[in-house]
Parts: structure tokens; sequence; C-alpha cells
């Protein structure tokens, strides 16, 4: 088995698509007006209109059945540059919490897209936690 990405459903793909562009620094792949991908080097974050989940069933993708339960987590060469370059840009995300240090090692900020998705930035600080991501 292999793991190759997370789709996030939405009603919005080129609002979510694009915030995620402009964090990524990524540009997306469209292979239709409801369905991008955003291919990063470990992982593709998948876009996805509500109308690409239905064929599943009906209600899957209805809160509170994944709503506050994904937290998508992005590896960066430096959290508080990250922070200080969102804060000035436009259109800049909903901040939950400045860059801080986390007991497990990392130096993380954590911010919601814009369907209120959590999203961590952080960067390893302690020496074990830089090994685990080496």
């Amino acid at each position: 088995m292999r793991f190759t990405s997370l789709r996030i459903i939405t009603h919005d793909v080129a609002r979510l698509a694009g915030f995620y562009e402009f964090l990524t620094g990524a540009s997306a792949r469209w292979a239709s007006p409801d369905f991008a991908e955003i291919a990063t080097p470990s992982l593709t974050l998948a876009i996805g209109s509500i109308r690409t989940v239905a064929v599943f069933g009906p209600g899957l993708t209805i809160a509170p059945h994944n709503s506050g339960r994904v937290l998508i987590e992005f590896l960066v060469d430096d959290v508080d540059a990250e922070y200080d370059r969102l804060q000035t840009a436009a259109g800049r995300p909903e901040f939950v919490s400045e860059p801080k240090d986390m007991p497990w090692g990392n130096r993380s900020l954590l911010v919601r897209d814009p369907d209120g998705t959590l999203v961590n930035l952080f960067t390893p600080r302690t020496e074990q936690a830089k090994a685990k991501y080496a």
C-alpha cells in the first residue's frame, strides 16, 4: 500500500486551490473544474468538488461527519518567516495561533484554510525532531 494523496472536499475548488497554491508556492494541476491537485515533494493535496463524492453515497460530506477532524501539516524551512510572509499577504489566512514551540520539538504555526480546515506549518527545532524529518 502506498499513501499518495490527501483530498479535501469543498464547495469552491478554485478558492481552496488558490489558497494552497499561495501557501505552498506550487501550481495546481486541473483535471476538471471539479478537481485540482497540488503536488509537493512528499504528498499530493487533491481538492475536489462536493460533486465528486456524490457517487460514493448521500450525506458523506455533511458536517459533523468530517468537520474539524483533519489537520493538514506542512514542513517548512522557517516557520517564523512563513508567519511574517502570511501576515503581510493580501487574502491572508485566519491565524489560530502564532508560532510557538511544541513539547515534541517542533515550532508550529496554526492557520485555517478558507473552508475552516486547520493547517499546521512547522519547523523541527530539537535534534530529535530534526532527525525525524531529515
